[in-house]
């Protein structure tokens, strides 16, 4: 062999050589690499970069995982590696935001083929989930520097004025602690957290308690501010000494001699991922949140607070999208009381107790398994209600409570719970509305998940809401509730007031106003299945939707509403997430008079004043300066009318026998403009765009 070797010419063997190399290059491994290893705190993001793929394909994928040591097929998301633009090449790259599920992660490269793909296996959106068969490359794992304290920060009232409860989540049960102060340098009193979790043979059914859905929640931390004064901003922190302390965050204290009322309000929000997983995510929550904290901002030294009207998550047995979402609403939820109320996607699972014939199609599977288990140890709202599961599981609680906030009285209730007469929701809901003190809270608001009225085309759930109207509109009725909020259908909708299907007069022709209850539907904050209108009884297969006289405003835009109240009158704005203003808004005086008929626009100066973005709604009151501004605006503005009025008149008189008419000569209105420099101004273009359009005047020959 040797001497054959020795007799090979020099171009032979470096030919051999040559051929060998592409061999050897080939079979080189894919790599996968991770920067940074330790990431500070949730949304940190993390560079994935991949070499050496041979071959790429448009199936190469990218799964997340978290724990490292999940099997191939529980991973909490995925990214196929086309999205990175040099994909094609066998190398590229993907940035993504992380969330600390108090767990580290690692990433995998798999290969997956058209002749693999599973149609059995889908995700929601009845896509294929990708396959696991042939794992390219791994990562080393990635974690979160310890000593940072906890994170998922949000607040709520008790149902003490003078005090503010604080939630937060960690990754072990040692003791943790809130502490505050009114200076931030200063935060010297001190309160202890108390500490609780759930585990995963606390669900009900899939996904919720499976290796697929199932992850470690942590601990949730729950302490409590005390003795707080009226209106104050105070500073404050979580954590301990020896584990860390968090961000410093602040808010402004509750005020129920406040003759001022200001509140967020929305619902199915949901929660946005930067990876695709098992289930749709929502986009559209990132701006909801976006807007809502502009709102607060401009809102300075005044308190508010926020209201959720069900589906929160929308994590439906996924774990982790909990954390995710925690940590979305984070930058609201630690300036301003977070409050909530129970929707099916937090709670309905087959064998829930309260589940009557007539309900079986309504109350289906869409809590993903945590039969309300997440929801009831996560959130801790004012009341003590609670119902049992009849499992293993803790009773569900936060179903229903009111408290007031400054002048307007809030009740929340569930739809997913017994309202009928005789329970003891029911007994809540009809001693509370019947207690109200309507001298120092003029306006009741109540909330709930799914609507007692609504046009969307939702068929599914028509006889909860004859149930609704059967039992709760009475109530609603006869204690002159003034708006009733509620999400379920992911559209924005504003009704007349309401009884029976019936409009009340509004007064606007001067009669006597009805002071019904006006429903508003706000499911628009953030889930994009949208149901279409109802059609019309007569022909249900055709796309034409009218809308009827009692739906006095409806859209699909996504966005929350605003709600500014006073003793005097309460104002509900629709803010759209596309632009931040303001799309419709109503006017309800103390006694149930319905102001105006909607409509966008409008200032709430005369409501409240702060300072911010003139889209925020919060603007500052009009200075005595400003005032000299207008008058003398309108000075000049009516000299300029009857420059051109004068105009207008002498050339009529002047060509009064001429039969030829034409376009008005605004030349005059030009040289009135140019010389008062006034030829931007908005009422100038209006009244320039008036003469040239609407005004015809005879010209001189």
């Amino acid at each position: 062999m040797n001497q054959q070797i020795t007799r090979m010419s020099p171009s032979v063997f470096v030919l051999i050589l040559l051929c060998l190399m592409p061999i050897q290059s080939s079979s080189s491994s894919p790599t996968l690499t991770i920067t940074p290893r330790i990431l500070k705190k949730s949304g940190d993001t993390v560079l994935i970069e991949w070499s050496n793929v041979s071959s790429p394909s448009n199936l190469d994928w990218l799964g997340i995982y978290s724990p490292p040591d999940s099997s191939h097929d529980c991973f909490i998301g995925y990214k196929f590696l086309n999205t990175s633009p040099s994909w094609a090449s066998g190398s590229g790259s993907i940035s993504l935001p992380l969330t600390n599920h108090r767990s580290n992660y690692s990433f995998r490269i798999f290969r997956w083929t058209l002749s693999e793909v599973d149609l059995t296996r889908l995700d929601e959106d009845h896509n294929p989930l990708p396959g696991t068969a042939h794992l390219l490359s791994q990562s080393e794992p990635l974690g979160f520097a310890a000593g940072r304290g906890p994170e998922q920060v949000h607040l709520a009232f008790t149902d003490v004025e003078s005090e503010m409860r604080v939630m937060f989540v960690a990754e072990d049960a040692e003791e943790r602690y809130v502490r505050y102060g009114e200076e931030e340098e200063k935060m010297d009193e001190v309160a202890l957290a108390r500490v609780e979790r759930y585990e995963r043979d606390d669900m009900c059914d899939a996904p919720a308690n499976t290796s697929v859905g199932w992850r470690d929640p942590g601990w949730v931390f729950d302490g409590v501010i005390k003795c707080l004064k009226k209106g104050v901003r105070y500073y404050y922190q979580v954590g301990s000494d020896s584990k860390g302390w968090g961000t410093t965050h602040s808010f402004v204290s509750r005020n129920e001699d406040s003759d001022e009322t200001i509140a967020f309000l929305f619902g199915d929000m949901g929660t946005a991922t930067p990876y695709s997983t098992f289930l749709r995510t929502q986009d559209e929550s990132i701006s909801t949140v976006k807007w809502i904290l502009r709102d607060i901002e401009a809102l300075g030294d005044k308190p508010a607070f926020i209201s959720h009207v069900g589906d929160t998550s929308y994590a439906r047995g996924y774990e982790w999208l909990w954390d995710q979402f925690f940590v979305q609403i984070e930058p609201v939820a630690s300036k301003v009381a977070y409050h909530v109320c129970i929707g099916n996607h937090e709670y309905n699972w087959p064998l829930q107790p309260w589940r009557p014939d007539w309900a079986k199609t309504i109350y289906g599977t869409d809590g993903g398994g945590e039969c309300g288990v997440p929801y009831s140890l996560k959130f801790h709202m004012p009341g003590n209600s609670s119902e049992p599961t009849r499992t293993h599981a803790p009773a569900t609680r936060n179903l229903y409570y009111s408290f007031n906030n400054g002048v307007v009285h809030f009740v929340y209730i569930s739809t997913e719970t017994s309202f009928f007469p005789g329970s003891s929701q029911y007994n809540f809901i009809k001693n509370d509305l019947e207690s109200v003190d309507r001298n120092k809270t003029p306006f009741v608001v109540v909330q709930g998940h799914r609507p007692m009225y609504t046009t969307s085309n939702d068929k599914k759930n028509a006889r909860m809401r004859e149930k609704m109207l059967e039992h709760l509109e009475p109530l609603f009725v006869k204690n002159q509730v003034t708006l009733a909020l509620w999400g379920h259908v992911h559209r924005y909708e504003r009704f007349c007031p309401l009884n029976n299907f019936t409009c009340g007069s509004m007064g606007f022709n001067g009669e006597k106003s009805e002071a019904f209850p006006i429903h508003v539907v706000i499911g628009m904050a953030g889930e994009d299945w949208q149901p279409i209108w109802a059609p019309r009884a007569n022909h249900p297969n055709v796309p034409r939707f009218p809308q009827p006289q009692r739906s006095m405003y409806r859209g699909g835009e996504f966005g929350y509403t605003r709600l500014v109240a006073t003793k005097e009158k309460l104002i509900l704005s629709y803010v759209g997430n596309h632009d931040g203003e303001v799309h419709d808004r109503v006017e309800i005086l103390a006694s149930g008079q319905v102001l105006n008929n909607g409509g966008a626009g409008g200032s709430i100066c005369s409501v409240t004043a702060g300072s911010g973005p003139s889209g925020a709604g919060f603007e500052v009151a009009d200075s005595k300066f400003s005032w000299y501004v207008k008058g003398a605006s309108l000075l000049i503005l009516s000299a300029v009318m009857g420059y051109v009025l004068g105009y207008i008149s002498r050339s009529r008189k002047v060509n009064s026998l001429r039969k030829t008419w034409t376009l008005a000569n605004t030349e005059a209105v030009d040289t009135a403009c140019g010389v008062l420099g006034l030829g931007d101004s908005v009422l100038l273009q209006f009244l320039h765009s008036f003469v040239l359009k609407c005004i015809r005047i005879p010209l001189p020959p």
